[in-house]
Parts: C-alpha cells; sequence; structure tokens
C-alpha cells in the first residue's frame, strides 16, 4: 500500500488495525507521523516497570514499532485476541472501542482488558495515539506468577 495519497480517517484506522493484528512492527509503525503524541492512560509511576516496559509515552515512530516488539515479548502470542466493537471517527479523528484478551508470558496469566484508543491522523499518517484501557486487569495479569505444579 502506498501512502503517497492520504487516506480517509476510516481507510486507515481500518489498516491500522489489520497491520496490528498482523503483528508487524515496523509496517504499524509506517503509518505514524516521525514525531506523535503517543500516551497510555497509566499511573506516571508505573510507566516502564520491569513487569510491563512497554506501558510508557512514546514519541517518534520508531519508538511505535519498539512498544509492538516490546507487546510481543511480554505476551503468548497464540493465545492473543482482539475484538473491535466500534470505531468512531469525526473528521481527522477516530476512536476505536474494544477488548483486547491477552495471556502474560511471566505469570502464564490470561487477561481481558476494555480499552478505547484515540487516534488523530494529519497527512495521512497518524499524530495521536492515546490508549485508555482497563489497566487493573493488566497489572494483576503481570503480578506474582503462579507456582507451577
Amino acid at each position: 500500500m502506498s501512502l503517497a495519497t492520504p487516506m480517509t480517517t476510516r481507510a486507515l484506522v481500518e489498516e491500522l488495525l489489520r497491520r496490528i493484528g498482523e503483528g508487524d512492527p515496523e509496517r504499524i509503525a509506517e503509518l505514524y507521523a516521525e514525531r506523535s503524541d503517543w500516551k497510555l492512560d497509566w499511573p506516571e509511576d508505573e510507566h516502564g516497570r520491569s513487569a510491563t516496559p512497554w506501558i510508557r509515552h512514546r514519541s517518534t515512530r520508531a519508538d511505535v514499532a519498539d512498544h509492538f516488539r516490546e507487546l510481543a515479548r511480554h505476551h503468548v502470542s497464540e493465545e492473543a485476541a482482539t475484538q473491535i466493537e466500534r470505531i468512531l471517527v469525526d473528521g481527522d479523528d477516530a476512536v476505536v472501542l474494544g477488548e483486547i484478551r491477552q495471556t502474560a508470558r511471566s505469570t502464564g496469566r490470561a487477561y481481558r482488558a476494555r480499552f478505547a484508543l484515540h487516534l488523530t491522523l494529519e497527512g495521512g499518517l497518524v499524530t495521536r495515539h492515546h490508549v485508555y484501557e482497563d489497566s487493573l486487569a493488566v497489572a494483576r495479569a503481570f503480578g506474582t506468577p503462579r507456582p507451577r505444579a
């Protein structure tokens, strides 16, 4: 897909979600501007902790690729699923509502987390990526490992 011509907001969001589903960090990052406003709605003092290093603010296209690499390293990919319930579009802004299902690699705990993803596009690229999710579900999944039998 060429990014030479600007895509509609809905089309770009759908393409982004498709690439996230495919799991290729470099191809996902291609859809982001060189500089972007990336935030996760987590307590600041919990950002970048060893159990959840992908949870921190980002600002560059390289950071985006790094986020998806870290996310993959800490989850069991064969047990991941995402259900998109709705994509709401208003001009250059979109909100994606859904639920992720993941399994923490370090503890073996499965979790579900509802989320809202607010994206803003400029010139056919993502310039804002703000995630609001059930951080308690994620934190619990990455807590103390389950005893092994």
